[in-house]
């Protein structure tokens, strides 16, 4: 049996702004059109798909990127350079620091949205220690 992950919807107000938030912050490629969607496709095949959704509310999600480690350093750079409040944890208590998580490195950042977006080097429970 072969399941794989294919593609999620992310509720925006401006899907516009959100993909090319996203698109920014990772240093991907502009979102691509596909009906009422903007694509934001990732290496791995699965893409994100940004919903307009007008003015109803947006219920923030958790999307995690699992990242190389010599990618850390230019997206950590931008989140900091567009002054984006980060923090090292998903309920926002170690704010203005990143995370080591099984010997990588981590933070969680917010779009425009209010979804609360994490780049990480190693998946959890891969090794190595937390802090």
């Amino acid at each position: 049996m072969s399941i794989r992950f294919n593609h999620t919807l992310v509720h925006s107000h401006d899907k516009k702004e959100s993909s090319t938030f996203l698109t920014g912050i990772l240093g991907l490629p502009e979102a691509s059109t596909f009906g009422p969607f903007l694509v934001v496709e990732l290496e791995n095949g699965a893409s994100l798909d940004f919903l307009e959704v007008g003015k109803t509310a947006v219920s923030p999600q958790h999307y995690a990127f699992l990242i190389d480690e010599e990618d850390f350093d230019p997206i950590f750079e931008r989140i900091r350079a567009g002054g984006l409040e980060y923090w090292a944890d998903p309920f926002k208590q170690r704010l203005g620091e990143i995370n080591r998580n099984d010997g990588g490195r981590g933070v969680y950042f917010v779009d425009p949205n209010g979804h609360l977006l994490e780049v990480l080097t190693r998946p959890y429970g891969s090794g190595g220690s937390s802090a």
